[in-house]
């Protein structure tokens, strides 16, 4: 397994968004406005609920991010459908920060909980992955828990999310 760092800042991920980190056909995630995470601050093949793997990373909330004034006008709130893709975002993250090839998509999810909202008001969303089963095979796959939390308090929750890696059409 490479030895990449366990911590990454938004220069990090700007250079995956772009192909940079894990060399191009790997696992990216997408740029602004679609990167829904500020920097990762813990990452793992081995830790988390389950001892499978890991991924924490944070958005910072500012009042002015593109999706509030859209979603909803005069009830402005972070779409759950972006929570949910953060999550799958980092799943993919952790796949190709382990050295695995192929480009990344998400596959599903079984169980979506929303329970709380994300507005403008708060300050800190963390996002939490938790690895319950990796498959490496000609798919490599990572079937994962996920956690949303605003300032602390969770606002969704995911029960076997589903993110793939996949040598890309062509190749």
């Amino acid at each position: 397994m490479p030895q990449y760092p366990t911590r990454f800042d938004k220069d990090d991920l700007l250079k995956c968004a772009r192909g940079e980190l894990f060399g191009p056909g790997n696992a990216q995630l997408p740029e602004p406005p679609m990167l829904m995470m500020d920097r990762i601050t813990d990452v793992s093949a081995d830790g988390g609920d389950h001892g499978k793997g890991h991924i924490v990373a944070e958005l910072d909330i500012k009042p002015d991010l593109w999706f509030f004034p859209c979603h909803f006008p005069g009830n402005e709130v972070m779409p759950g459908c972006l929570m949910l893709d953060g999550l799958w975002q980092l799943t993919g993250f952790n796949l190709g920060w382990r050295g695995w090839q192929g480009q990344g998509f998400a596959l599903g999810a079984g169980e979506v909980k929303l329970s709380g909202m994300v507005r403008g008001d708060r300050k800190l969303v963390t996002y939490h992955v938790n690895f319950t089963r990796v498959i490496d095979r000609r798919l490599k796959m990572g079937v994962a828990n996920g956690r949303v939390e605003a300032d602390g308090e969770t606002v969704c929750e995911v029960k076997d999310m589903k993110v793939g890696l996949a040598a890309a059409a062509g190749a």
